[in-house]
């Protein structure tokens, strides 16, 4: 086979491929309720892993203050006096890994009573009954592990027989990795059950469509034409229903993240801290796209095989 015999099968094979590409669209937009329909419903079950997504990635991205949940509070005996809370300072700062501030009585009492806003009943009180505080930051070198060295550290503080309490505020923060895991979690098996939900969707459909046409099948084999000949604007139709429905699922959800950003602004300022919902980026909206129409593709690929092989199993294919 020469060049120029190739080239034409070529051009040939890619006019084929684009008359079904578009032709099965124009026969889908000649039923646009039933097509409307069943994109709306493939768009609903593809957003739900999609917002999960979405959900889990701009909590990761959520200023938390790491910096400030890695410190770590320690609440001194009431009868340890302010030489004795120095020194153990003192002794923290001589550490290679932490440093220590003070909070004397008086200031927990201060910051407490303009925090609280019962400064007049505190006022009531004979004698301070805060204690000395220390508040120790963790000093980290580069290999080290901030869970690694705030353990450590904690564990060496209670050992002080000035320590009465130690509050290790990483906790919350380790406590919220694990909820991001878990949501990691939650996005595979959603993502997994509802795509095989969209497969099903559209082999459904297309065993209808293609049940419709059994007559046009069997003509088109007696003339000749092969299974993927057959098979190809099937293909397509389940190609352009798997994104119509990846589609309406970025539009529902680019709405519900317009939606949702003055709530969740406003609940944000409440607790002094600025974000901005983000929604999916131009790669992610392409992977979507696209991960929806190969499923649409599998669908139909599903659907007409097993259909061509209960025509050819019964004699009804392939038959001249």
């Amino acid at each position: 086979m020469n060049k120029h015999s190739l080239r034409r099968q070529l051009r040939a094979w890619a006019r084929r491929q684009f008359y079904s590409l578009f032709s099965s669209l124009g026969t889908l937009l000649g039923h646009r309720l039933g097509t409307a329909m069943t994109a709306f419903v493939l768009g609903i079950a593809m957003v739900l892993p999609l917002g999960l997504y979405m959900a889990v990635n701009n909590l990761r991205s959520l200023d938390l203050q790491q910096d400030e949940w890695g410190a770590i509070t320690v609440f001194l005996h009431s009868r340890v006096s302010e030489r004795e809370a120095l020194d153990l300072a003192q002794l923290i700062d001589h550490r290679p890994d932490a440093s220590a501030e003070t909070v004397s009585p008086e200031q927990g009492m201060d910051e407490f009573s303009r925090v609280s806003g019962f400064g007049q009943a505190l006022e009531l009180f004979e004698e301070n009954p805060l204690p000395w505080v220390l508040l120790v930051t963790p000093q980290l070198a580069e290999s080290d592990e901030l869970g690694a060295v705030i353990t450590l550290l904690a564990a060496w503080l209670e050992g002080q027989e000035a320590v009465d309490i130690v509050q290790v505020d990483h906790k919350w923060l380790q406590r919220l990795s694990g909820l991001l895991e878990l949501g990691d979690a939650f996005v595979s098996v959603l993502s997994v059950m509802f795509s095989v939900a969209v497969v099903v969707v559209i082999a459904n459909t297309i065993r209808l469509d293609v049940a419709s046409r059994s007559e046009e099948i069997q003509v088109l084999s007696l003339v000749g034409a092969g299974e993927s000949f057959i098979r190809q604007p099937f293909l397509y139709s389940g190609f352009w229903y798997g994104l119509l429905g990846a589609l309406l699922a970025l539009i529902i959800l680019s709405v519900s993240v317009l939606y949702l950003q003055q709530p969740l602004e406003n609940l944000l300022d409440a607790y002094g801290n600025s974000f901005e919902l983000q929604g999916l980026g131009s790669v992610e909206a392409a992977a979507v796209l696209l991960g929806g129409g190969i499923l649409g593709l599998i669908g139909a690929w599903v659907s007409v095989q097993r259909y061509l092989r209960q025509l050819r199993a019964g004699g009804m294919l392939g038959r001249r």
